[in-house]
């Protein structure tokens, strides 16, 4: 999931983060490049937490939504790719049936879009774009 954090920093030195989408999310570096570092350990670490206790995994926002807000005016926006799978449970083997050009065109979008890693990655994501739309 890509969840977009927001920069700010007083000296153009040191910089903190704040996740907007993961409430008291936050991090930060002596650098830009750090501070990105940084913030996707405590996102994985927020992450863990929430899957422990068998908490929802935050959606990630639309950055429009959040520039509206005061407290992340001036801010440098930016995103951080998190695999999220690792928070969603246990992974379990099924048996599906697909018509083959279905199954096809999969095998196709997996091979060009290494983001998606396999099949059962592709499906994943096409279900969890189907939930959130209907949410």
């Amino acid at each position: 999931m890509r969840y977009p954090v927001v920069l700010h920093t007083d000296d153009h030195q040191h910089y903190g983060v704040t996740v907007p989408d993961i409430p008291g999310c936050f991090s930060a570096g002596d650098s830009i490049d750090e501070a990105l570092e940084q913030v996707e350990l405590a996102i994985a670490g927020h992450l863990e937490i929430l899957a422990e206790d068998n908490a929802p995994i935050p959606e990630a926002g639309k950055v429009s939504e959040h520039q509206k807000n005061p407290e992340y005016e001036g801010g440098i926006w930016a995103f951080v790719d998190i695999d999220i799978t690792p928070y969603l449970g246990k992974a379990e083997r099924i048996n599906i049936t697909l018509p083959h050009r279905v199954l096809h065109r999969i095998d196709e979008m997996v091979k060009h879009n290494p983001a998606y890693r396999s099949r059962s990655g592709f499906l994943q994501e096409a279900a969890m774009d189907k939930i959130r739309q209907t949410e």
